[in-house]
This record gives structure tokens, sequence and C-alpha cells, in this order.
């Protein structure tokens, strides 16, 4: 089938920072790779300043420009609306879009509380019923070698999950004069590097293990209070978090521990994840996204051990779409698979996977992290866990 024969899926899409590169990547890139039903098109990218809005649209790949997300919603033209703002508007464009009889694909965490994710969880749930699809953005589900991790505990490779370590790590926030920004604002990004980076340890835990976590014990900690203001000119409160520590327990039984910083010198981007179960482990880290590390504890121990799995080969999670065997994937690619997905999805009348609900579940454990972490540690229930 020639592009020409297929029916074309109107793309519009709200914010053009850095989540606005990487989801622009993926739009421009995704049809050249993956043999897909419908066609992607980006048609027109909004942002609060039209002319700033503009430039963005022409260097990213869109075919046009608009100061307002709302003039969206009319357009016969756009059909899907992906949503790469601050988390303090993704509820509003969500519902409103999904009411509007638009798909939707909305950045991670899904909303800034929990009765925003109910409510999006809600809207969406009705928009299905009405053939509306829509997904959260869980771009590390997308990750090849993770997405492996997955499949082998499906397997039983690793028996009963017992353990899970799941680390966050970043460092641009180490210097105490690097400024403020959005991120650092509550109102506007919910919360700090809990929810920033903490939401995808959470997701990556509950989808390679299949498990659900039900209750956790929290600290949190801001270590810088104040930072200068972009422009230079005087200081701003900090008033997120700069770090968060819990523990947790899985649906199955198993005992988790999670950190998430962005404040741990000389770490970049290491998303880590380690899985110890009855019959193996499984370990992971995004700094060397292109390998898993698996152990299978049935095995003679005289030659047993760790070993490294390059996770390029055609047999793998979407890398048949891409290069040959040992040529690795980078970040883009994630986001690239990720619309792959759900351009698929939304062809086959299908809910896409993670789905809002799934969104609101992460939410509902940060909810809980806050609220363990504001009572000394307590253990605090996950609403909607399994017990």
């Amino acid at each position: 089938m020639t592009s020409t024969d297929r029916r074309t899926l109107g793309i519009g899409m709200v914010g053009h920072a850095f989540m606005g590169r990487a989801h622009s990547q993926a739009w421009r890139s995704v049809d050249a790779f993956f043999d897909l039903p419908w066609r992607p098109v980006p048609v027109v990218l909004a942002g609060r300043d039209i002319d700033r809005a503009t430039v963005a649209a022409g260097r990213l790949g869109w075919a046009s420009a608009v100061g307002e997300w709302k003039q969206l919603l009319d357009r016969d033209d756009v059909h899907l609306i992906d949503i790469c703002t601050p988390g303090d508007s993704h509820a509003e464009i969500a519902i409103a879009a999904l009411q509007a009889g638009k798909h939707v694909l909305c950045e991670k965490p899904l909303a800034n509380t929990v009765a925003e994710a109910e409510s999006m969880a809600a809207a969406a749930e009705q928009a299905a019923l009405r053939g509306v699809r829509s997904m959260v953005g869980f771009s590390y589900r997308r990750v090849p070698a993770l997405a492996l991790a997955r499949n082998l505990v499906a397997q039983g490779r690793i028996g009963t999950v017992r353990h899970v370590r799941a680390l966050y790590l970043q460092d641009w926030l180490a210097d105490p004069d690097a400024p403020l920004s959005w991120r650092l604002d509550r109102r506007r990004a919910g919360s700090g590097a809990l929810g920033d980076i903490g939401a995808h340890i959470i997701d990556a835990t509950q989808f390679v293990t299949g498990e659900s976590l039900t209750g956790v014990s929290a600290l949190l900690d801001t270590f810088v209070t104040e930072r200068p203001l972009p422009d230079g000119v005087g200081s701003g409160q900090v008033t997120v978090d700069d770090a968060a520590l819990f523990l947790g327990r899985l649906s199955g039984g198993g005992l988790a521990s999670f950190e998430a910083t962005r404040v741990a010198a000389g770490r970049k981007n290491s998303l880590r994840l380690e899985l110890n179960g009855t019959h193996g482990s499984l370990a992971f880290d995004l700094e060397s996204m292109n390998e898993l590390w698996f152990h299978d504890h049935t095995e003679d121990p005289e030659t047993a051990g760790f070993r490294r799995i390059l996770v390029t080969e055609p047999q793998h999670p979407y890398t048949e779409a891409w290069w040959p065997p040992g040529h690795g994937l980078g970040y883009d690619h994630t986001f690239t698979n990720q619309v792959a997905d759900l351009v698929i999805a939304v062809a086959a009348g299908k809910d896409p996977s993670p789905s809002f609900a799934d969104g609101l579940a992460v939410q509902r454990v940060l909810a809980a992290v806050e609220s363990s972490a504001a009572d000394d540690g307590r253990w605090t229930a996950i609403a909607g866990g399994q017990p």
C-alpha cells in the first residue's frame, strides 16, 4: 500500500520545548520506519506565543502554527492532539480534546493531582465508548531492553519477583546556582524529582513486573530552597522536592525500593532497574540502553552468572523496524516506537497502552509518597492498589 492509499491521521501538538522537540522527531520519522495502517501528518503546532510557535513549527516540521490550543478542537484536519505542556494544563487540554472527538497523547505524569488524573481517566473511558482513544506518554516502556525484560518476567524466566531496586539519577540541578525554571514550581510541575523522573521508575516497575504497588513509606527533601531567576536578576523559591526516597510493596508480595533525584553529581540520565526473582535476576541502566543483563539462577552455579544481552536483534521488541544487529537505538527512538504503537492501536480501534487509567495508577503512587513523606514516612496504602 502506498502512502497515498492510506488514510491520514492529522496531528496537532501543544507545546514545543524539550518534549515538543522529541515528539516532533517521532512524528516526522515514524512513517519512514514502521509499516503503519494510517499515515500520521504533523499538521499544526500550538504555542502561547504565536511568533515563537511559528519559528518552532518551521524548525520541527509542522505545516502551520497557532497561538491558542483551543483552535485545534474545531479543525477537521486534526484527528489527534499531542500534549507536551507542563502538568498544570494537561487535564484541561486532554478533557477538552477528548470531548471534541480528538484522540490524545499526553506526556507524563498524567496530571498534577489525583483529582485531575481521575477526571482525565473518566473522560478517556467515556471517549473510548465513542471510539476516541488516549494514551499517556511513558516512553521508556518503548526501550527495547525494558520491553524484553517485561517479556522475560511474563515468561517466568526469573520466577516470582522478590525484590525490585529502581533508581532515576540526574545531576542537572546539582549546581545550587542553576536557574529557577517551571520544573521547580509546584503550581506548574506538581512535584519535583518525584513526578518528573520518579514517575518513570514507578511506571517501569509496574510495567516490567506486571504488578502494582500497594503501599509506600517515603522521604522527600529539598536541598536548595532558593535559586537565581532565569534573567539573572534576583532569586525565587524552589517549591518542589530535590530528591525522593521510598520503599514499596508489590501486589505479588515482593519488596521494592525507589530513589529519584536531579542532584546526583555525575549521573546524567541513569534510570536503573534491577529485579531479583526466585529463578533469576534482570538489570538495566538507561545510560547503556541497548543492554539488558540476565542471570538464570537455575543454571549450574559453576558457570552461571549475569550475561549481557545486546538488545538489537530483529527478534527483540521494536528493533526489527530499525537497524541491523549491533546498531543501537537512542533516546529519540523510544518516542518513535511510542507513536507507532499509538497509531496502530487507533487504526485498529483498540485502546493503546499505557492508558490514562495507567497514568492515574502512577498518580496515586505519587500522592501516597507525598502523603507518607508529610507524615514522617508512615506506611501509606495506595488507593486502588491490590491488597
